[in-house]
């Protein structure tokens, strides 16, 4: 993921609400959303060239993302996959604090990265940037390819736009956090943060839904988890513009 708007316990009726867009190289093989073959408890996309995957929750509601932290100059081309860390955790029976508190000492093997994970006990945050484990309080969270809540312009945009729709709607709807991640407006030059990519690809990368040459926003997602544990899960991928729609109770 490139971005990820999070809503934790912060409606009446609902635990959780992700709101996240994919932003990837146009001819990286992908597989969309379902449940897993070889993992049925699993409900993720895949990225079909490593084998792991960016977002996607359990039936026993283990939740997961992560995003990459940019930064060229210390990109490795023999780290590990970072999309491994999701979909390892989703198959595993530890709980969220205990994945990261083993992965911690492994964590500067990968190539920049920030990872929520969720379980039963807490939303949790982890990069490898800092080192530190940070248990989420009830609130609103933007994270892009830098650390949790740094203010860049798309973070902050898409949190303003999330809260004003969320907060005037009783029963939120898939839709109400899909519309969001549509928005294509480029942030002026003055409020770009400098990542280590050309002027032009801070522009293209300052909107929260992405269309660069060859690379942008593959697929928008919608998460919402309700009080009693009932998940209704809605990808789009773009390419093909197909709507995949998942309901677990």
């Amino acid at each position: 993921m490139c971005l990820i708007l999070i809503a934790y316990r912060c409606h009446s009726g609902y635990e959780l609400m992700v709101a996240a867009n994919r932003d990837e190289f146009h001819e990286r093989p992908t597989a969309p959303l379902a449940f897993w073959d070889e993992a049925p408890q699993v409900l993720a996309g895949r990225d079909l060239q490593e084998g792991g995957t960016w977002m996607g929750i359990s039936r026993s509601g283990r939740f997961a993302a992560i995003t990459n932290y940019r930064d060229p100059s210390r990109v490795r081309s023999d780290a590990p996959s970072r999309g491994r860390l999701v979909a390892d955790y989703l198959q595993s029976p530890q709980p969220a604090i205990d994945y990261l508190e083993q992965l911690r000492p492994a964590a500067s093997c990968y190539n920049g990265f920030n990872l929520l994970l969720g379980d039963k006990t807490g939303l949790y945050y982890h990069s490898n940037r800092t080192g530190e484990i940070q248990t989420l309080l009830p609130g609103w969270y933007g994270l892009s390819n830098h650390l949790l809540d740094t203010p860049w312009p798309k973070v902050q945009r898409g949190l303003f736009l999330l809260r004003s729709r969320l907060e005037q709607q009783f029963d939120p709807a898939p839709d109400d956090l899909l519309e969001v991640l549509t928005d294509r407006s480029i942030a002026p030059d003055a409020e770009l943060p400098e990542t280590g990519v050309p002027l032009e690809w801070e522009r293209w990368l300052s909107s929260i839904f992405i269309d660069a040459p060859g690379y942008g926003t593959r697929s928008s997602t919608a998460l919402l988890v309700n009080n009693s544990g009932s998940v209704h899960m809605v990808e789009i991928t773009w390419a093909d513009a197909r709507r995949r729609e998942f309901q677990l109770n």
